[in-house]
């Protein structure tokens, strides 16, 4: 059955909203906490770690619970709807903290985030699940995934963009007070873009799958090895992306300076935005013309080296002063990574046929489950990385209620420079040379899966 324009839509809508909420959280918690709040930057890279070792448990069992329902609205909208109101109150509460110093601040800050976490993956795992639900050819979950994490683009590209000026114009001037009515605005438009979702959005087949234990569940995924090397591959390219978007902020803030700093932030990640979602809607379809999968996913991971490479050259020979010149090198990352986002979900759906032939199990919900703890995981890993390194090279946080910002070191600001460059470039690297070893689900070999599993499921049916 071909999916509607209003299907289409409705799935883009809901990645959209879920989309903001994640990019304001994983965007600007360290900000938050650090920057206005004056937390040990080491310590929220510790907490968030903690957070990612508690989703390894909660996200596969809530994988196995997605698996396990069966409701006359479906396998996944309630899990959906019930995730989303849940995560929205939870991300008001993380931005509209009622402690601002002392023991009681880092407490809050360590039960809400973990909090968030497992409100989110709730509701994110049977979002994307259902791809693989409502379509059965490679060609549509394509096109699906490209609606999808296009418009999770968008979701990303509003919160980059807007957030910074949305927190300086409804807080009057002080910082928390902006955050915590920009949450509630993005809490809401959460909410309001999933009930479209569920009410568009509807199973067309029936599949079967199985529910294994947890132990059997991490079995199944190691059996799946072309799904394993996917979900490495998310680890690696979103870690980059997440050290970036932690770090820039305070790259245009205490390294590029001035009054204006958050209109060059704000037009950085305006062009940024706007590029990651021409390279999912525009770039991509077009090198898919002319190239494999493969090949395009190969061209993404060394433009973004690239696009890294010209910022650290701009850093060091002081042209990065000039927002206009940093914002080149910019659309090569945010373009790339556009690219890089749908084709490692396209990656991820092709693998659960995959699955399928070789162990003889449809595990779609298990499969996305570990996208979701990996993507999470990617984002943990990122801002410990992040903290750890503003603690490491002694950068100093700024509050809010101070009127002049911080004098960093120049040690200082030689780290970060470092930081939010030569990682990202060391781990892309490594994603590069992984896949080219380790993948081996080319487009020709998706589309025979395609036709053994229809084949087989036409002689069931007979």
């Amino acid at each position: 059955m071909q999916l509607s324009l209003k299907q289409k839509i409705a799935f883009g809508l809901g990645a959209i909203g879920k989309d903001m909420v994640y990019a304001l959280s994983s965007g600007f918690v360290l900000y938050y906490y650090q920057d206005l709040l004056g937390i040990d930057p080491a310590f929220v890279g510790v907490i968030l770690m903690v957070a990612r070792i508690f989703d390894a448990i909660n996200d596969p069992f809530m994988g196995i619970v997605v698996a396990k329902t069966k409701t006359k609205w479906g396998r996944f909208r309630p899990w959906l709807i019930t995730g989303t109101v849940l995560n929205a109150f939870v991300l008001y509460a993380l931005f509209a903290t009622p402690f601002t110093t002392g023991t009681a601040l880092l407490v809050y800050f360590a039960v809400i985030y973990i909090l968030w976490g497992m409100t989110y993956t709730i509701m994110d795992i049977p979002y994307w699940s259902m791809i693989p639900a409502i379509t059965d050819t490679p060609k549509d979950r394509e096109n699906l995934s490209v609606v999808g994490r296009t418009c999770a683009g968008v979701g990303s590209a509003i919160i980059q963009i807007g957030t910074l000026k949305a927190v300086e114009a409804l807080g009057s001037g002080k910082d928390l007070a902006g955050f915590k009515i920009v949450a509630l605005i993005v809490g809401i438009i959460f909410i309001v873009t999933e009930v479209i979702c569920c009410l568009a959005v509807k199973e067309t087949h029936l599949t079967q799958m199985e529910t294994p234990s947890i132990g059997e569940m991490f079995k199944g995924l190691f059996a799946n090895d072309q799904a394993l090397v996917v979900v490495i591959g998310i680890i690696l390219i979103n870690s980059a992306l997440y050290i970036t978007s932690n770090l820039i902020i305070l790259f245009f803030k205490y390294d590029m300076g001035g009054a204006n700093w958050v209109d060059n932030y704000t037009l950085f990640t305006t062009v940024g935005g706007g590029c990651q979602i021409l390279g999912m809607m525009v770039v991509y379809p077009l090198l898919r013309k002319k190239f494999s999968n493969t090949q395009v996913f190969r061209i993404s991971l060394t433009g973004a080296i690239i696009g890294y490479a010209i910022i650290l050259l701009l850093c060091f020979t002081g042209l990065a002063k000039s927002v206009y010149l940093v914002c080149i090198p910019g659309i090569i990352v945010f373009a790339c990574n556009g690219m890089l986002s749908v084709l490692t979900t396209v990656f991820l759906s092709h693998s659960v046929d995959y699955g399928e032939i070789k162990t003889g199990h449809r595990e779609e919900s298990v499969i996305f489950s570990m996208q979701t703890f990996v993507v999470k995981a990617a984002s943990g890993f990122a801002v410990f990385i992040s903290g750890v390194g503003m603690k490491l090279i002694g950068f100093v946080g700024n509050s809010d209620q101070t009127g002049d910002i911080v004098q960093q070191t120049e040690s200082a600001i030689v780290g970060l420079r470092l930081l939010m460059t030569i990682i990202p470039i060391v781990v892309l690297f490594a994603a590069f040379f992984f896949f080219k070893s380790k993948f081996k689900l080319t487009d020709q070999m998706a589309e025979e899966n395609s036709r053994i599993l229809l084949e087989k499921k036409a002689k069931e049916e007979k």
